[in-house]
């Protein structure tokens, strides 16, 4: 029988529910059906592989869905209380969490150095699932050149929106020092509601202001949230 850390300590004991051991082991339900006919919790045992003490691997699986909420939930776990968890282990976590972050990565259209932004759709896309779990609101000047193309981002603040934390200077600084053309404003609703608040209008109206006076022109404001995004250019406000 396997061993199986019990905690982040390093400390092994004996544990039941080695996959390889099970006649409804999910790496044959997997050979047999594909993995898009396994659940969550088959999943997750794969790459656990080992149970806990006195609970097999799938009962394990299941428990952590359960504690932390499903899939999601266990991303957005301190890595402290995942590994701490009965069953797990720094190995096993390592093993979900690295899993989890790479299927979050193949969801996003990224936007890279050098790629054309064609509308808010391409900015949603990118930033969806990097801002939609954030508990407070992150706001971003994607920097372009005067083709559209993305140079780089810059992060300008993180709190409640308002015109005194999104100061021109703030924002502006890294666009004037590498001299971009334009400025895609992104920024999130924790809410999961993309609609503006007076606040956000009023931001946006004072940003485009100031990159008139400096020549680089805010191309769109996309608010990005759990139930879309909104466009300040689509809706014709810049």
């Amino acid at each position: 029988m396997k061993a199986n850390s019990a905690s982040c300590s390093g400390t092994r004991v004996p544990v039941s529910g080695d996959l390889a051991h099970r006649g409804d082991d999910p790496r044959e339900r997997l050979r047999d059906l594909g993995p898009q006919a396994l659940s969550d919790a088959e999943l997750v045992a794969l790459l656990l592989r080992t149970g806990a003490r006195g609970s097999d691997v799938l009962s394990l699986s299941r428990t952590l869905l359960a504690h932390f909420g499903g899939l999601r939930g266990i991303l957005q776990a301190p890595e402290g209380e995942l590994c701490g968890a009965p069953g797990m282990g720094p190995a096993k976590t390592a093993s979900l969490l690295a899993a989890l972050e790479i299927g979050r990565r193949l969801a996003t259209r990224r936007l890279h150095v050098g790629d054309r932004i064609r509308g808010p759709s391409d900015v949603y896309r990118h930033f969806f699932e990097r801002l939609r779990d954030r508990p407070q609101e992150c706001f971003i000047a994607l920097l372009l050149d005067g083709r559209h193309r993305v140079t780089g981002e810059a992060l300008v603040s993180q709190g409640t929106l308002t015109s005194s934390l999104v100061h021109p200077r703030e924002v502006f600084h890294r666009a004037v020092r590498e001299a971009a053309a334009a400025l895609v404003l992104v920024h999130n609703h924790p809410s999961g509601d993309p609609e503006p608040s007076g606040e956000d209008h009023e931001v946006t109206r004072r940003l485009a202001r100031a990159g008139e006076i400096l020549g680089i022109r805010v191309v769109d404001h996309v608010i990005v949230a759990e139930r879309g995004y909104y466009s300040f250019g689509d809706k014709g406000e810049l």
